[in-house]
């Protein structure tokens, strides 16, 4: 469980989070929404330790993460966009993160056949299609066996097929007690994957709860007008 207190975070001329508290629970698929700039990354990093919240606290399973740095060790990340030595194959990449990590990549080899890129992984990560850099990507963030998983647009450049079997993975890791958190303008994932849905806008939190809470709220029947909805309505209170 991830308890948020309070944290606001100020940088120079903007304040990325303002006084946000949140409950995320254990054992759920939690997709974080909201506009450009409304504080989705600055709270990712304020939770993975890149960045200190100038107040307010970040408790995992009720302990405190502020100057901490071993609770990483049971959190994945998937970044959105991937940046990695290029002249590394996929096989040498993760071999090296193995490495660095000092953990036991026990779902390498099940995600490598799942998302059908074992003819790729010897091959220079630059001559690979975005494609297939997203599932090398995709495996070196799950391969690990952590109890916390954060994703950033996970099925970006994935096919339909690809994308299809790495939802049914997550799904299965929710059901081993997971928490997964993830990030999406796809409308279809957020639908089919969110049993909670944590919307900000302009670094304060908006919304959170499930999707019939959200269509409650919002008086809409469909999830990209009950999120719109519901941020226009936010717009008009903070501008008033």
């Amino acid at each position: 469980m991830i308890e948020i207190k309070n944290i606001t975070k100020e940088y120079t001329f903007t304040k990325a989070l303002d006084n946000v508290s949140l409950l995320v629970e254990k054992g759920q698929i939690h997709s974080l929404l909201g506009p450009n700039g409304s504080g989705k990354t600055t709270l990712i990093k304020s939770i993975l330790g890149l960045t200190k919240p100038n107040s307010g606290e970040i408790l995992i399973n009720e302990k405190s993460i502020l100057n901490s740095w071993d609770y990483r060790k049971d959190i994945g990340y998937m970044a959105q966009v991937a940046m990695y030595p290029e002249n590394l194959t996929g096989r040498e990449l993760l071999e090296m993160v193995t490495e660095i990590r000092q953990q036991s990549p026990v779902k390498k080899e099940e995600l490598i056949e799942l998302l059908k890129f074992k003819n790729e992984l010897d091959k220079p990560l630059k001559t690979l299609s975005e494609g297939n850099k997203q599932k090398v990507n995709a495996t070196m963030s799950l391969m690990f066996d952590q109890a916390i998983l954060f994703l950033d647009e996970p099925t970006a450049g994935l096919d339909m097929v690809t994308s299809r079997e790495l939802k049914k993975f997550l799904l299965k890791e929710k059901q081993l007690g997971k928490t997964i958190i993830f990030s999406s303008h796809v409308l279809y994932d957020i639908e089919e994957l969110s049993d909670n849905i944590i919307i900000l806008l302009e670094g304060k939190l908006i919304f959170t709860g499930n999707k019939e809470k959200l269509y409650k709220e919002s008086s809409k029947s469909e999830l990209e007008d009950a999120i719109a909805t519901l941020v226009e309505l936010s717009r008009r209170v903070q501008n008033d």
